[in-house]
């Protein structure tokens, strides 16, 4: 998989450089490459209780991008997924700690604990006051004597880090630390494993599952189980959360595990917030990732009110996606003139039927214009028109199928709201012109050519721009002479997209033209499809 790296050897150093250079001045570095790798405050006046973190990279933004006011004084950086050496961690120990002393936060891992714990009785022999906590927020293994430390590490950060500069002494705030760490439960979930640089991708979650606890380093979750959508993914997690929750007031933490795109990270917040497990939100945000793993954890905490109130202090920090208060969706009326005019029903066996067909024959067709969309767009074509005609065969019990002067634009209002991107707005135009056209006394077929001409005069596209137009021109050119006549002749204008190598309108148009080769438009293919299936309904 090519990654977007120079040397494996320089890879951690040379993101740290990029932090700092974009930092504004406000972060600051030892210089100890390639050993040590501590990130620090470039305004820290040793006053105040140090914060110090860290662990192996991969995890970012953490530990570095929370290195700032109101969170960490310092982070030590290991390599990718390697924890830092005792040097690097007495390093950073003695570079920010002044009399006040400092609180080392460190994940329960074999590699952490060692080094972070010799580093701090090596501090301590200097005379620093230090103390150290270990998160152990990962319930995915509940025999497991020494549980993982995960993205519920971020809780100890925040609330040790509000206290601290606040100016508490280290003895209250090594205590807070520990009293947020016996309240904190996380486990995870994804749907493929992480990359780790300069080695093969393991490819051990299957088709249609999803690995339920895995670390933050790829390691193996505690099962596989099957996945269907966002809501069951969600559901599953907060159920094994649920023995962790009592009747307090919690707060939870959603973390992107790294390559969890923001759509889904939104779509799995939402499922979140309706199982009514927490009251405030911290996330969705990519806090503690694991590399590029497409994936997800939740944490949670019961809190305190200061506990609470020092998680919503704000800090200047752009990777702390700050605590919010989950409240219902905030809804407001359309502005007047938004809402269209509702027809009054109206019945007509024949066109209903028609409309049935026409709806049944784009829902079958979904698939294979998704697929033939790939080839010159983003592949959606077959289920955006499979939506808008579930919509409508949903709509027609409320339709004026009786009067055409009232259908035809109540069809284009109908599609404008249920069909997306610029395919409802083209047809909601066609409509609404056939339907002015129909008031004026405008025989049908008339009619639905003058819808044709202003979706090219809006649109700006004719026969040959490789568009539906070129099927459906041709379509209602021929309808005089029959249906069947109009299939053939949009299934030959369809026909000839796929020699059209350049289009010039639509999406097509900013496809290259070797990707348009020898295939047809879909829009222009699903006009073919719709009239070849009513023709073949007709002489049936």
């Amino acid at each position: 998989m090519a990654q977007f790296l120079n040397t494996k050897a320089n890879l951690v150093t040379e993101a740290i450089d990029g932090l700092l250079a974009g930092s504004g001045g406000a972060l600051a570095r030892l210089d100890g490459y390639p050993h040590i790798k501590v990130v620090y405050r470039a305004d820290w006046d040793k006053s105040k209780v140090a914060l110090i973190s860290g662990g192996g990279s991969g995890h970012e933004p953490a530990h570095a991008g929370f290195v700032g006011k109101g969170m960490l004084t310092a982070a030590v950086c290991g390599e990718v997924f390697a924890s830092p050496s005792v040097e690097a961690v007495l390093a950073g120990i003695l570079a920010v700690t002044g009399p006040a002393g400092c609180l080392l936060i460190v994940k329960n891992y074999t590699g952490d604990r060692l080094n972070f714990g010799l580093a701090a009785e090596r501090a301590r022999a200097l005379g620093r006051q230090v103390e150290m906590v270990v998160v152990d927020d990962d319930i995915a293994l509940p025999e497991l004597p020494q549980p993982r430390g995960v993205a519920g590490t971020l809780f100890v950060h925040k609330i040790a880090g509000a206290l601290a500069d606040a100016g508490e002494d280290l003895k209250t705030v090594a205590e807070a630390a520990r009293t947020v760490i016996g309240k904190v439960a996380s486990i995870g979930m994804s749907l493929d494993t992480c990359t780790v640089p300069g080695s093969p991708k393991e490819d051990r979650i299957g088709v249609g599952k999803a690995e339920l606890g895995l670390g933050i380093h790829g390691e193996p979750g505690v099962e596989q189980v099957d996945f269907s959508t966002a809501m069951h993914a969600m559901d599953t997690v907060v159920a094994k959360l649920g023995p962790h929750l009592g009747q307090g007031t919690y707060v939870a933490l959603v973390n992107n595990l790294g390559s969890t795109t923001p759509l889904e990270m939104s779509v799995l917040t939402h499922a979140l917030t309706e199982t009514g497990i927490a009251a405030h939100l911290i996330g969705p945000a990519p806090m503690m990732t694991s590399l590029d793993m497409h994936g997800f954890s939740v944490s949670v905490m019961e809190t305190s009110p200061r506990e609470l109130a020092a998680l919503q202090a704000p800090v200047d920090l752009a990777a702390w996606p700050g605590t919010k208060s989950i409240v219902p969706v905030p809804i407001g009326p359309l502005p007047d003139g938004l809402t269209p005019i509702e027809p009054i029903p109206s019945k007509n066996d024949k066109v209903r039927a028609t409309l049935e067909r026409v709806s049944d024959l784009l829902i079958a067709a979904e698939q294979s214009l998704n697929e033939l969309d790939a080839k010159s767009g983003d592949g959606d074509t077959g289920s955006t028109l499979a939506t808008a005609a579930r919509a409508l065969k949903g709509s027609l019990d409320r339709m004026p199928l009786a009067d055409l002067t009232q259908l035809f634009p109540a069809l284009g209002n109908e599609l404008s709201q249920t069909m997306g991107g610029s395919s409802g707005v083209i047809l909601a135009i066609f409509f609404n012109a056939a339907g002015d056209a129909c008031a004026n006394g405008a025989p049908v077929i008339a009619a639905l050519r003058e819808g044709l001409d202003r979706v090219s005069e809006v649109g700006g596209a004719s026969v040959g721009d490789r568009t539906m137009i070129d099927a459906l021109s041709p379509a209602l050119s021929a309808l005089p002479n029959g249906i069947v006549a109009s299939a053939t002749a949009a299934r030959v204008g369809a026909d000839s997209t796929a020699s059209i190598h350049r289009a010039r309108a639509g999406r097509a148009a900013y496809v290259p033209e070797d990707n348009l080769k020898g295939h047809n438009d879909p829009g222009a293919e699903a006009v073919a499809l719709l009239f070849e299936g009513l023709a073949s309904e007709l002489k049936d």
